[in-house]
């Protein structure tokens, strides 16, 4: 510690961060982490927490309908935004206090200040004007919503502030095709709003496997979401309510309008050049392997570096920079078959390759589909469906993706992982027992291959 003030400082309080922290501190270093808004960052402030939280509340409107079909009689159901609010709210300020717990029981000094670099091994805490001298350096700080240049980008929201907004917009225009713009769609419609996603692509989800994408356009059209593709917003005028024309001349009428067109990371004013850390060509902060940048003692985790933007691989890159540093214990963050859900109605879960990234570097792939209306429906009558689907090496029968759209599909998906992770072939899949009745066991029984492709590349 000679010359230092501490053996770590973390700039940023989100989940990759705090994780870092705990766990070095836990190893005995000296560990400072500074925080400028609230601990747990986007995922439990203002991302997947929150998020969840509504859309399970925009759900249930689907679910009081169905029973109905299953004999219950309900009286008509009303839907209070702001209470919804608040109970949100009280989750996660009960979150960020047991994130304010674990570091302070694990001896970790949280600062509620900004923090940037001055140098490779000073950082400036703002408030106070403090400086503190640090053998390593975390930037765990995460990204921000991308703005829209346009005119009137002012009179939009972000996902930012679509939580706590004081009335549920009775008219919302989404803009983007991501997984962002296609939940707050699928939460917004669900609580009665009427939507109008406007994307610039002539599908959602671009990057995903095409029958993932195709179940969430042709859900959301059935469910009355005006999809708009192939088009922009090219300004958007202030006022109640607000006004919103297209680059294809079409004008909407909006109580709001949510841009969500994707995420940068948030590196603004953080001293990087004066650390000598170097960005890579998206504009992410450039790190190797273990994490590190291009100064030695400074590493960085989570959404800032652009590779992989969830909550478990900073949380996973975050232990292992801790583990290296100062466990004895060297490791890096694995970010191959890697689970991935889009909490849509419906919902999306995925591992592995896609489709067409399949055909592009495997010579022979075999695809297995299943697609099927859910038990639950047979007597609601709901117009619902499941999709699922596995890419398979043909040559190997080592299953390369798996995909499902429909109820449960990121709790099939995160189990679905280790099997894939552990090189499970179509054989495997075949010989495992079937649970009956589920809608998972449709894994287990596409016996019929639905197509055989050779490589295109």
């Amino acid at each position: 510690m000679s010359g230092f003030d501490c053996e770590l400082f973390v700039i940023g309080g989100g989940s990759g961060g705090v994780r870092a922290a705990r766990i070095a501190a836990g190893h005995g270093a000296r560990v400072l982490l500074a925080e400028e808004f609230r601990l747990g960052g986007t995922c439990v402030i203002r991302g997947c927490v929150p998020k969840k939280l509504y859309v399970y509340a925009s759900r249930f409107a689907h679910e009081f309908a169905e029973s109905a079909g299953f004999g219950w009689n309900l009286q008509q159901p009303a839907f209070d935004w702001g209470k919804l609010v608040a109970a949100k709210e009280a989750e996660i300020t009960r979150l960020e206090g047991l994130y304010a717990k674990g570091q302070s029981s694990a001896g970790v000094e949280v600062v509620k200040s900004r923090a940037v670099l001055e140098n490779a091994e000073t950082v400036r805490i703002l408030d106070g004007d403090r400086r503190i001298k640090a053998r390593h350096v975390l930037i765990a700080t995460g990204g921000r919503p991308q703005s829209l240049d346009v005119p009137g980008f002012e009179h939009a929201i972000t996902s930012n502030e679509v939580f706590d907004l004081d009335v549920l917009p009775r008219r919302i225009v989404i803009a983007g095709g991501g997984y962002i713009a296609c939940e707050f769609a699928g939460i917004f419609a669900g609580l009665g709003s009427e939507v109008t996603l406007i994307h610039r692509g002539d599908n959602v989800l671009r990057g995903f496997d095409d029958d993932l994408r195709n179940a969430v356009r042709d859900a959301y059209r059935q469910r009355g979401i005006n999809l708009i593709l192939n088009d922009t917003i090219a300004a958007i005028e202030g006022g109640e309510p607000r006004m919103v024309r297209t680059q294809q001349g079409q004008m909407l009428t909006a109580d709001q309008v949510l841009v969500a067109v994707g995420r940068v990371p948030n590196i603004e004013g953080l001293g990087l050049d004066a650390a000598g850390v170097r960005l890579n060509a998206s504009g992410a902060i450039a790190v190797d392997a273990n994490s590190r940048t291009s100064a030695a003692n400074i590493f960085a985790v989570g959404d800032v570096t652009g590779r992989i933007s969830l909550t478990p691989v900073a949380i996973r890159e975050g232990h292992a920079v801790a583990d290296s540093l100062f466990g004895k214990k060297p490791w890096q963050a694995d970010h191959s078959f890697v689970p991935m859900a889009v909490f849509s109605t419906p919902e999306l879960g995925t591992i592995g390759l896609s489709e067409a990234a399949a055909r592009v570097s495997t010579r022979i792939v075999d695809i297995y589909k299943a697609d099927f209306r859910p038990m639950k429906a047979t007597l609601s009558g709901a117009s619902d469906r499941v999709m699922m689907k596995l890419v398979v090496d043909g040559e190997t029968d080592r299953v390369l993706g798996a995909h499902v759209a429909g109820e449960g599909a990121g709790e099939m998906v995160q189990l679905l992982a280790l099997s894939l992770r552990l090189g499970a072939t179509k054989a495997d899949f075949d010989a495992t027992m079937a649970l009956h009745p589920s809608a998972a066991e449709e894994f287990m029984t596409m016996r019929t291959r639905f197509a055989r492709f050779a490589s295109t590349a």
